[in-house]
């Protein structure tokens, strides 16, 4: 089962978590900061909540979305593609961003590839995903005994790091989580033509003996000339 299939399961997941409206869109509307006027592509835009979102600050925003269904839900226009591919013409964008997608996608160098040729030069890009502490392979909580919560890093430096993924119950279907390090992923940035302007890493906004530990991570890219 794939994305494709799992519209059902996300809505409800979206609809049932307040943490997406109490942390993930302001975190995303914060590291965005969109500018009023300017022209937005929401890549993975979902059911278009945070098209809604970034609407609201007086800019103009196009999604694109591999679920027909959520395309159809979605706030404003959406295109139904298969992410890193965006079937756009260059230079259509003053900004993108993803929130919790590049996680998902099995080659994140195209990401940061199509997204530079879809946004003009010096425009941004913005990304909220799950921090790479989170992600690696065999990475988890654990306590020392005393209530303290520590973290155990996993394979997080492995070689193959970026083809390992691990997977999480989804309904009746699987959702992959691809682990990148943090070089990997702003290398890969930079090699696109990316220029880091801010970076927030955020920790659990639940679990108040993980404060210490990145949950998010939050970052805005430049477009160089």
């Amino acid at each position: 089962m794939s994305w494709s299939d799992l519209a059902d399961w996300w809505l409800g997941e979206v609809e049932d978590d307040p943490a997406y409206e109490t942390v993930v869109t302001p975190l995303l509307l914060r590291i965005l900061d969109p500018i009023q006027g300017a022209r937005y592509i929401d890549l993975g835009s979902g059911e278009g909540r945070i098209m809604k979102a970034v609407a609201s600050r007086g800019a103009s925003v196009q999604g694109v979305e591999l679920n027909e269904t959520l395309a159809r839900k979605s706030y404003g226009q959406s295109i139904v593609a298969r992410l890193p591919r965006i079937p756009i013409r260059g230079d259509s964008y003053d900004g993108g961003y993803a929130v919790l997608v590049i996680e998902h996608l099995p080659d994140h160098q195209a990401f940061f590839s199509e997204t530079a040729r879809v946004v003009r030069s010096g425009g941004v890009l913005a990304v909220v995903a799950n921090h790479p502490v989170w992600t690696a392979p065999e990475s988890s909580p654990i306590s020392d005994g005393d209530g303290e919560a520590l973290w155990r890093p996993g394979d997080y430096f492995s070689a193959d790091s970026t083809e390992v993924a691990a997977e999480t119950t989804a309904g009746e279907g699987i959702v992959t989580f691809y682990h990148r390090s943090m070089g990997a992923l702003l290398n890969a940035a930079a090699d696109a033509g990316w220029s880091l302007d801010h970076m927030i890493e955020q920790p659990h906004h639940e679990l108040d003996d993980q404060v210490g530990i990145p949950r998010l991570l939050a970052c805005r890219w430049r477009l160089l000339p």
